[in-house]
């Protein structure tokens, strides 16, 4: 008897799954092994920056009161006391007429508020004294860098949950950060099922396929900041199956399956939880392509089954499993990035559930705009290699036409704070 499933919002289904959300354990690396990785804590300024009033180029250091009168027709003139290099200190004291010749990030001497850039100068000797002639005044503080107007002491520079790039590498450099505290990487389990499958090296025959999801999947799991851990093909036979991922639960954070969710006779992942004593959310969600995703919960850790189908086992993944992981890398923005652009193509389909459609960014007049790639198909694998947004489109509407106002999800990117309008919508909305 074919099993009835009630199918839910994709809202109500990310709910479900970040009801389950953690955070992971932190650990320390050094700061050149950081770089990808995600910080535990907030990085704050241990010192001012600058720390210390500077010259932010090369010029002069002057008094800006000995500049006050000075004019086109009434210039000027600087006796130059001193030279000093960046790491300097001036030796002497600058007495009114008197300025000093400094470098880019060099101190600026006690009685100096101003600095005046080499070009705005002409300089001259005169009984073996160098002088510099100024034909415009300076105020107090012109061309300063003052300290601490970067960065005070206490302030967050990088906030926790930050994937590491050269920009932050170069913040916690300069605060000496030789050891970087970041999140340890939740150990995600991938099983691929299905007698069918052949691997990478075998040729291909009448029946079988060779087996791209568990490599895609291992794919998008790095790329969301998890290590993936790959335990190989599953053929259909059911103790089998379930040995193999009751043994393969007590060694992760979280255990994919692709295919083995739907209602066929070899579909074992349904009586795998049940005989697991897992928990299943859901088994069935209002979406295309990807509706027989399932997820399912034992003690606390979450079992993926998605899809068999490419396509649909690649949605299923951003949409559920890329933002547990955000999450658990202490992210606060864990969901895919939504925008509102422009759809290129029709779309005259009606859709009853939720669908999201591979697709690539664009721009047409200025404005984002998605351009729809390939077959939309849930088997179709080719249209993932060119895609880079999917477009959303809500359940119950009747279809689109080119031009029309959509929801874009950005692939490869951060993310964002929230994707609903409110804890329990979607913000594609699941309806028109």
């Amino acid at each position: 008897m074919v099993e009835e499933r009630t199918p839910i919002l994709v809202s109500e289904a990310i709910k479900r799954v970040m009801e389950f959300s953690i955070k992971g354990k932190s650990e320390y690396i050094s700061l050149e092994e950081s770089n990808g990785r995600y910080l535990a804590e907030d990085i704050k300024a241990d010192h001012n920056i600058p720390p210390f009033d500077r010259s932010p180029l090369d010029g002069f250091a002057v008094r800006s009161k000995d500049t006050q009168n000075a004019s086109s027709t009434n210039p000027v003139f600087l006796e130059v006391i001193e030279t000093v290099g960046a790491g300097g200190v001036t030796q002497q004291k600058v007495t009114p007429g008197q300025a000093v010749r400094v470098m880019t990030g060099t101190i600026m001497p006690e009685e100096c508020d101003a600095i005046v850039m080499f070009e705005l100068t002409k300089e001259k000797k005169e009984n073996g004294r160098t002088y510099i002639e100024i034909k415009r005044p300076f105020n107090s503080g012109d061309f300063v860098s003052f300290e601490g107007e970067e960065t005070k002491k206490g302030d967050v520079l990088v906030k926790a949950g930050t994937r590491i790039h050269a920009g932050v590498i170069a913040v916690l450099a300069t605060f000496g950060y030789k050891n970087v505290p970041v999140v340890k990487k939740p150990v995600i389990g991938v099983y691929a099922t299905g007698t069918e499958l052949l691997e990478l090296d075998e040729p291909l025959e009448p029946g079988k396929i060779r087996n791209s999801n568990a490599y895609m999947i291992q794919a998008q799991v790095e790329q969301a900041g998890g290590e993936a851990k790959y335990y190989g093909q599953l053929v259909d036979d059911f103790d089998q199956c379930y040995q193999a991922i009751k043994n393969a639960l007590g060694e992760v954070d979280v255990l994919i399956t692709t295919g083995g969710v739907s209602v066929g006779d070899f579909d074992y992942l349904p009586q795998i939880y049940e005989k697991l004593g897992a928990n299943v959310l859901f088994n069935k969600i209002a979406m295309r392509p990807g509706s027989v995703t399932t997820v399912a919960e034992k003690n606390g850790k979450l079992l993926f089954g998605l899809s068999g189908n490419p396509s649909a086992s690649f949605v299923g993944f951003e949409l559920y499993t890329r933002p547990w992981i955000k999450a658990y890398l202490y992210s606060e923005t864990p969901y895919l990035e939504v925008v509102k652009g422009l759809l290129t193509k029709d779309f005259p389909k009606p859709n009853p559930f939720s669908r999201f459609i591979r697709s690539r960014m664009v721009f047409v007049d200025g404005r984002i705009a998605a351009e729809p790639i390939g077959m939309d198909k849930s088997q179709v694998v080719t249209s993932l290699a060119h895609s880079d947004v999917l477009v959303a489109l809500p359940g119950g509407s009747r279809g689109y036409s080119s031009g029309d106002e959509v929801d874009i999800l950005l692939l490869n990117r951060e993310g964002s704070v929230n994707p609903f309008k409110d804890p329990t919508k979607l913000r594609s909305g699941e309806g028109r």
